[in-house]
């Protein structure tokens, strides 16, 4: 059976049952302590938490996922995996235990000719909270028992195990409740029998039945924790591995080998020549392949791009593993476009909008791969010269703290590492390596764990939401003044019963007018005035929790408290400024793609009062001229002043009208949709100018990039481009002037001027490097003998650093090569001083070196340097240290000289 069969069974089955189906959240989910969706009930959280009432009693989903905190581990084991997809049917305050058991029964061992997944029945295990775990459980999870007997399972099947095995909560407080598992029995071949107790490799669970019943606090371990009390509604969340279960029911070994997966690994043998199954390190690099192609195809196209840190980093990190395993394959040219297609045929049957995106998501990612071959490229140059620097020492191992170096700062693979110092002869201290690793892991777990505590911040808003009793109505889109009243002060992160002026507070309203930061957009400001003459000055608007405004503000005047009337008042100006820029942003955003194509999808923007940024997804700089033509393009929408129209309707329906939707951004059932005319037409929750008119002009201040396929467009909107483009023109104005031309003719007179004053510099450098070698004569007859050694020390006034070093080699060829000759120089270059020295091959011989010499001058010139034995040069901070450079250096040589 297909995998995307087994998912739409899933759907079917309990969409007949009375579940709404809800699409996958995108794996980019807006969780402050997630980098990645890594479980099936993530975005049903605000639900389970009690931040937000559910839309539905029962819902049902197969949500994509991505852990990689087991990274290390993929291929070594069938369980390991970093994409895998989360089957789940969910409910909120409606069915318990006895339904959630009976439809996984049935769905799990009902006939596949009747829709269901048709395992034998004799062969299912499943195992409950055992007694003696739990101090409300004294005799374990009884009734979950209770209800597998009575579906059919025999009691020597149902294993009672600890809170380490059948406890479930997020590692933070919230809801949690015992769970009950169901595992599929593989046979003998597989290992021992008696249960998941005895084998969980014979014993595959696939299935995990969550019954969420009370609060808990104070947790420190999976099995260390306080309870608080009964949650208000008891919940169900499950979750059924799709991986696991297409394995079992394809009659493979592993998630490796499903139909999702395996093609990739034939492609992989075809293009390696070596066979999957005949080496185990090979089989390993074949599966690591797989499954990080795949993972990366559905990162990418959820939006996520390479970078060097968060999310960026894990997809880099995974993309750069597949070739370098591909490369241990023996493939040394580019992999990925052999093996992203392979995967995104198998992918689209689940998942279409990867065929209908491929051409940004590969772009994406062959630039990645093509960036990783020439880090490989450097990153063999700098463990070539560490080789060989350990060598030269007589040392036989390559140092854990080089391996890392390589590992962390260029991103060279430290298993490649390994293989080419065993090629040179030199093993590396592993050890050393893995230490200095899980330093940084230690680190980094460190700084997930700090992030984690987001939700013990979040109190005092969920306790101000749950007064309110609802979610706090926006009425920004249609007024900027509102009649409202105070649900709630916060001080300090606390719940305050009142304010006096001169308090910084968080204050709710149970409506607003006051936009909150989101999508790209900065929040409204302006005040509030209570009827009590209270007046509130608005700084910032957030929602921390959703269905939660919160304004940040500062009480000029009287004392606020919660139940006052309110009215709020947004300021205009600042409001009108920030639309402009947000419309202006989805009109760049639509005249960019016309000109790039469909891969030129926004990375991310922020809309600011008259001006704003926005990100795109390019792998190489945009012309100027099609700059200029993006701009053209969006000037002259102004100039048509297209409506700008909301329309609200379901994500089908946006879809189908053409919308964009942003990777990332959550999104209800039902949507906003903002149309530029019949132009631009985007998914947004922001607010715009009522006619593309309103924006008056926008000026695009030039693109950069901002990181590996990232680049950065900046524009000023309206008043404030008006202003810049003034500016300009009073500066052009006051060229044509000074200069006596007529603006057309300004940049040819410019490029005149330039062309001049580079003409003269270069006669001015070849007149000074004329008259330094014309001195070389001179110079190289007033050589002292320093015990046997021929020494220039020469400070040269007015020479750049390029003059210095020619007329320090042509002195060190004056002094001859019959004795050895030393020539120090030392020059004042951009402020800085610089110092060159020369040896020649006797002065070698007698163990002088020129970079030892460069360091001794830089050293007391504040600086450094170094060099070749015949050659370096050096600098530093204090010019006014010359002379007593060139003393040192002369000096050392003397020591030198003495000691021969």
């Amino acid at each position: 059976m297909e995998t995307a069969e087994i998912r739409r069974r899933w759907l079917a089955f309990f969409e007949s049952r009375g579940h709404t189906v809800v699409p996958s959240a995108p794996l980019l989910y807006d969780d402050p302590n997630l980098l990645f969706v890594n479980a099936g009930m993530v975005p049903f959280k605000p639900y389970f938490l009690g931040q937000e009432t559910a839309p539905y009693k029962r819902a049902t989903s197969v949500q994509k996922c991505v852990r990689t905190g087991d990274i290390e581990e993929v291929g070594k084991t069938t369980r390991h995996g970093t994409f895998f997809q989360m089957n789940g049917n969910f409910s909120f305050g409606d069915y318990f235990k006895k339904k959630a058991i009976k439809y996984a029964w049935e769905f799990v061992t009902g006939r596949q000719e009747d829709g269901f997944l048709g395992f034998d029945p004799d062969k299912v295990w499943v195992t409950v909270l055992g007694p003696g775990f739990h101090p409300d459980y004294p005799e374990g999870d009884k009734e979950a028992y209770d209800h597998w007997i009575s579906v059919g399972v025999p009691a020597e099947r149902i294993q009672g195990r600890s809170l380490k095995d059948n406890y479930w909560h997020m590692g933070v407080e919230g809801p949690g409740g015992p769970c009950s598992e169901i595992y599929i029995d593989r046979g003998p071949e597989f290992g021992a029998d008696g249960g998941p107790e005895a084998d969980e490799d014979r014993f595959l669970e696939i299935w995990n039945l969550v019954f969420q019943t009370e609060e808990i606090t104070d947790v420190k371990a999976k099995d260390d924790f306080r309870v608080v009390g009964p949650l208000p509604a008891k919940n169900i969340d499950t979750g059924m591995g799709l991986e696991r279960v297409a394995f079992l029911l394809q009659g493979v070994d592993n998630l490796y080998e499903i139909d999702e997966v395996y093609p990739v690994i034939e492609r992989a043998e075809a293009i390696s020549g070596r066979t999957y199954g005949a080496d185990a390190g090979d089989d390993v690099r074949f599966r690591v392949v797989a499954d990080h192609v795949r993972s990366s195809l559905m990162l990418i196209g959820d939006g996520v791009t390479p970078g060097n840190e968060g999310r960026g980093y894990v997809l880099r990190r995974l993309l750069r593993r597949a070739v370098r395993s591909m490369r241990l394959l023996g493939v040394t040219t580019p992999a990925l476009p052999e093996l992203l297609p392979v995967s995104m045929e198998q992918m689209s049957k689940s998942y279409p909008e990867l065929k209908r995106d491929f051409s940004r998501i590969s772009q994406i990612a062959y630039a990645e791969e093509e960036a990783f071959r020439r880090t490989l490229t450097s990153g063999t140059t700098i463990l070539d010269s560490a080789v060989s620097q350990a060598k030269s020492s007589g040392a036989r191992v390559l140092g854990g703290d080089k391996a890392f170096q390589l590992h962390d700062t260029y991103g060279f693979p430290i298993d490649l590492t390994l293989e080419m110092a065993a090629e040179q002869g030199l093993s590396v201290d592993e050890e050393g390596f893995r230490r200095l690793m899980g330093e940084q892991r230690a680190r980094a777990k460190a700084d997930a764990k700090a992030k984690k505590q987001g939700h013990g911040d979040a109190h005092a808003y969920r306790e101000v939401a749950d007064s309110i009793g609802h979610a706090v109505e926006f009425t920004g889109y249609d007024e900027v003044r509102s009649e409202a009243r105070v649900s709630g002060l916060i001080i300090d992160g606390e719940v305050a019963p009142a304010a006096a002026a001169g308090q910084d507070v968080e204050l709710v309203l149970d409506r607003t007018p006051f936009y909150a930061e989101g999508g790209g957009q900065l929040a409204d400001g302006g005040r509030i005035e209570l009827d009590n003459g209270a007046v509130i000055e608005v700084r910032d608007v957030q929602s921390p929790i959703r269905g939660l405004i919160v304004h940040k503000a500062t009480v000029v005047s009287g004392e606020v408290a919660p139940g006052l009337a309110a009215h709020a008042l947004v300021d205009l100006q600042r409001r009108r400024a920030i639309s402009r820029a947000h419309t202006a942003t989805h009109m760049v955003h639509k005249a960019i793609r016309e000109a790039l194509g469909d891969t030129a999808t926004q990375a991310g923007s922020e809309n600011a009062p008259g001006r704003f940024r926005f990100d795109f997804n390019a792998t190489s700089a945009v012309p100027v001229s099609v700059l200029g033509e993006v701009e053209s393009k969006v000037n002259t929408m102004l100039l048509e002043d297209l409506e700008v129209r909301a329309d609200v309707m379901t994500q089908e329906e946006a879809v189908a009208s053409g919308a964009m939707a942003l990777f990332g951004e959550k999104y209800g059932n039902e949507v906003r949709v903002i149309s530029v005319g019949e132009w631009a037409r985007e998914l947004c929750g922001g607010t715009h100018a009522q006619r593309s008119g309103q924006l008056g002009v926008v000026k695009l201040l030039g693109e950069a990039s901002i990181g590996s396929g990232v680049r950065r467009v900046e524009a000023l909107v309206g008043s404030d481009a008006y202003d810049f483009l003034a500016r300009e023109a009073a500066i052009v104005g006051q060229l044509t002037g000074d200069l006596k031309v007529r603006s057309e003719e300004l940049p040819e007179r410019v490029s005149s001027i330039l062309g001049k004053l580079k003409d003269a510099e270069r006669e001015i450098q070849q007149l000074r490097q004329q008259q330094a070698l014309a001195k070389a004569g001179q110079l190289a007859s007033q050589a002292k003998d320093v015990y046997g050694v021929s020494f220039i020390g020469h400070h040269a006034d007015g020479l750049g650093a390029d003059d210095l070093r020619a007329l320090v080699l042509d002195l060190r060829g004056r002094l001859g090569a019959d004795r050895p000759g030393v020539v120090a120089a030392a020059t004042e270059a951009k402020g800085r001083p610089v110092v060159i020295v020369a040896t020649n091959e006797r002065a070698r011989e007698w163990g002088i070196k020129a970079g030892d010499l460069v360091r001794v001058a830089a050293q007391t010139l504040g600086g450094g340097g170094g060099g070749k034995d015949d050659l370096a040069q050096g600098g530093g901070q204090d010019a006014g240290k010359i002379d007593e450079a060139l003393t040192q250096v002369e000096w050392t040589v003397g020591a030198r000289a003495t000691q021969r």
